[in-house]
């Protein structure tokens, strides 16, 4: 976005009334988080040129990070009438519904966008999270792993595909999402928990059993593990050492009642 705020200063050197100058350091200065110096060179651009469709993209930006979601509302029904064809637009008028609280009118908005740019990844993300909260999780699993496509290594993502898979109980999906968040976030007790329980799901208690070893690295006082662990050593045909390990569960349970 510097590159992007000098050539707005090239061009605002050669023509300082240019509204589309102006514009362009307003969308630079906003992704800077200089917000109120967007703000104004953004007004700037809006008296010279009411009709200008990036103007109204970034003012329902600007609003929208501003909190003032009336006037976003406004202002991105305003571009999109503009600019139908910016994603931006759209999806600024999903998010400013979205605080509403309208979740259904809001995913109309993200499909709106995504009919302009089937790759958007903001718009795929909110529309992923909003299916999830209306409990659609057959209908979010093809938006987050259309996301993912795009940016494997999204831990937001991956952490709303794992809760996903999990309550589907689609753990061989759940797992090699859980097994990707252990690489990214290594100190994450959910990710190596949900990675344990997706292998435990699909009956690899070995594998299991050695990510159990790493939950309770980060929290070795949940007599619910302890359980678990007694359980898959069980499972293995290891009795002796789950007898120990229930043993130690019930010392646990009694430690920390």
């Amino acid at each position: 976005y510097e590159s992007l705020y000098e050539t707005a200063q090239h061009i605002l050197e050669h023509n300082s009334s240019s509204a589309q100058g102006l514009a362009f350091k307003a969308r630079a200065l906003q992704k800077l988080e200089r917000l109120s110096e967007a703000t104004i060179a953004n007004d700037q651009a809006l008296l010279l040129d009411t009709h200008l469709p990036l103007a109204w993209v970034n003012r329902s930006g600007l609003q929208l990070l501003q909190q003032k979601f009336p006037e976003a509302l406004r202002s991105a029904q305003r571009a999109t009438e503009l600019a139908p064809d910016d994603e931006r637009a759209w999806a600024n008028r999903g998010v400013a519904l979205l605080n509403f609280g309208h979740l259904v009118e809001a995913i109309t908005m993200f499909d709106q966008a995504l009919e302009v740019d089937p790759d958007h990844l903001f718009s795929l993300q909110m529309k992923s999270e909003i299916l999830c909260k209306l409990g659609r999780l057959r209908d979010a699993v093809p938006v987050i792993q259309h996301a993912l496509s795009i940016d494997p290594h999204n831990v937001f993502l991956l952490t709303q595909g794992v809760q996903a898979f999990r309550a589907l109980e689609q753990y061989e999906a759940m797992q090699a999402l859980a097994k990707e968040l252990t690489t990214l976030t290594p100190d994450s007790l959910f990710a190596w928990e949900n990675y344990m329980r997706g292998l435990r799901g699909v009956g690899q208690y070995e594998e299991a059993l050695s990510a159990l070893e790493h939950v309770m690295e980060l929290e070795s006082s949940n007599v619910r593990f302890w359980t678990m662990k007694a359980d898959m050593l069980y499972r293995l045909e290891r009795y002796r050492e789950a007898a120990r390990v229930a043993e130690r569960a019930v010392r646990v349970d009694l430690d920390y009642a």
